[in-house]
């Protein structure tokens, strides 16, 4: 086996990894904070592309100003999903939170396929990010590389301003001890709603960047969430730190498996959430009660 084959499909696990790792990491957040199970993240990944699309084939608006805008719109967006439908499930069994993020999901997915079909909408890479570089063992093509790098960056962004700020703190109080920190004056529903508007803003973030590597599809969304659910199972539910280090290793995971054993590359995600949960049910980075 060439080194220029191994580093290749390493690179290319290390690009599902990027996205497993932003998808995920919005579905961990929006777990911890609402308790919720969200199954329109994917569909809201999926309408991030689109709305990139969109953007540069109706307004002639670019990559660059579309990667700020449609994370913008879809934040606010999300905050009104959750103010309108997430809000008045507060309290319920998290299955009510389930079903109603699984119809959402059904209506954008449907819609968008009967507007567009179910063939995909081509997006250029940037002009800027055009090209490779050769690296020696491997030619790395620099848009590749510009997604790993910013998912990388955004990851840790979200991390540390949860885990590591004054502003994650009152988040985590709110909804560890909701009722402690309406008391003390902290607007427990807004704080709420921004966290949930902040974890859809990933997945259109993610969806923007997709959009030149998979094209704007209908069902890119249906066809990712569900290795992004065992991703985050792995990784633990909630824990953030989980979710992003198990979406990279999951990602090389995958590239391996396509080396030594292409057709089990698309189950070997899977076959590890068996493993990891035989071993340690609440994840590898839950907490064990």
């Amino acid at each position: 086996m060439s080194v220029q084959v191994l580093s290749g499909q390493l690179l290319l696990g290390l690009i599902n990894g990027a996205f497993y790792a932003l998808l995920s990491l919005g579905l961990a957040v929006i777990f911890g904070v609402l308790g919720i199970i969200n199954f329109a993240h994917g569909a809201f990944y999926m309408v991030g592309a689109f709305a990139a699309w969109g953007l540069a084939t109706y307004l002639d608006i670019g990559y660059w100003p579309a990667l700020v805008l449609v994370p913008l719109a879809l934040g606010l967006a999300g905050m009104g999903v959750e103010r309108l439908m997430l809000k008045r499930l507060a309290g319920l069994d998290p299955l009510y939170g389930l079903l109603a993020t699984f119809g959402l999901a059904l209506v954008l997915e449907g819609t968008f396929r009967q507007v567009y079909g179910s063939s995909g909408q081509p997006y250029p890479v940037p002009e800027a990010l055009q090209g490779g570089v050769n690296l020696g063992f491997m030619f790395l093509p620099l848009y590749r590389g510009w997604v790993v790098a910013a998912s990388i960056v955004v990851c840790l962004a979200t991390w540390l301003a949860i885990e590591r700020t004054a502003l994650g703190a009152r988040l985590r109080a709110a909804t560890e001890r909701p009722d402690m920190a309406q008391a003390l004056g902290l607007n427990v529903p807004l704080l709420v709603t921004v966290t949930f508007g902040v974890a859809v803003a990933l997945a259109a973030f993610a969806g923007v960047m997709a959009a030149p590597v998979y094209q704007a599809n209908p069902l890119m969304g249906s066809n990712l969430i569900i290795v992004v659910f065992a991703v985050v199972v792995i990784g633990g539910m909630g824990s953030l730190s989980g979710a992003i280090l198990s979406g990279y290793g999951l990602g090389l995971a995958e590239g391996l498996t396509k080396v030594f054993y292409p057709p089990a590359a698309n189950i070997v995600v899977f076959v590890i959430m068996a493993l990891v949960l035989l071993v340690r049910p609440a994840g590898l980075f839950g907490r064990v009660n």
